[in-house]
């Protein structure tokens, strides 16, 4: 088994079977969060993070040229769901970083809180609509990353409005655009289009668009960095 270490040790490139396979250093021993395989190499247990079940894993796969999250990472994560991709990040922020997860749906927030949160010190649940950024009462200080994964007609906007609120200068938003979400008569090529030119028109700076295909159909991955003027 070949391994390739990237990010300060808390992402890993791990050869199985002649496949290579994306994994995060398992912040919580033995703990699988939605069955996912766990890999021991040198002492380090290692969890392998499926890209059919993350935008993020799927974007890092795709291409994304810098992964902006490290150790001590603070992150805004909206849309955080059951917590699959949050846990993830909670591996690579390690024990000195703080998630603060922002999820609308009761039902899913209590299996997150569950099976994700009440394990790991590092994540903050919020229970709220991430349309009324300005009613969290849980975050403190700015965050280095907004990471925006919600089905919304108004996603973009929302997930503007939260790094306007709590991102730092020079911060970085990723956002996953959900062509159907936003609307479902037009062509996918016309909303990314539509959606990214409002990203373009205030404070944010594009570095990338990734397309999501095979792994999410008519998405793309926005990256973005902020400059508070």
């Amino acid at each position: 088994m070949k391994i390739k270490i990237k990010n300060e040790e808390n992402i890993a490139i791990i050869k199985i079977e002649g496949k290579d396979k994306l994994a995060t250093k398992n912040l919580v021993r033995g703990n699988k969060v939605y069955g996912e395989k766990l890999i021991e190499v040198n002492n380090v247990e290692y969890r392998i993070w499926d890209p059919f079940r993350s935008k993020l894993a799927s974007a890092i796969i795709k291409g994304l040229n810098r992964i902006p999250i490290n150790i001590g990472s603070k992150v805004l994560y909206l849309g955080v769901s059951t917590g699959t991709t949050a846990s993830h990040i909670s591996d690579i922020i390690d024990s000195q970083g703080i998630l603060f997860g922002v999820e609308i749906a009761p039902r899913v927030a209590r299996e997150f809180v569950e099976k994700v949160a009440r394990i790991r010190s590092n994540i903050v649940p919020i229970l709220s609509d991430a349309s009324k950024f300005e009613r969290y009462d849980s975050i403190y200080g700015k965050v280095n990353l907004v990471y925006c994964d919600i089905s919304h007609p108004r996603q973009t906007e929302i997930a503007i409005q939260n790094s306007k609120y709590y991102l730092e200068s020079d911060g970085t938003l990723l956002l996953c655009i959900k062509a159907r979400s936003i609307d479902v008569t037009k062509d996918p090529e016309q909303v990314f289009k539509e959606e990214i030119k409002k990203i373009e028109k205030l404070d944010f700076k594009i570095s990338q668009i990734i397309k999501l295909e095979p792994y999410d159909k008519d998405h793309v991955m926005i990256v973005a960095s902020f400059n508070e003027q």
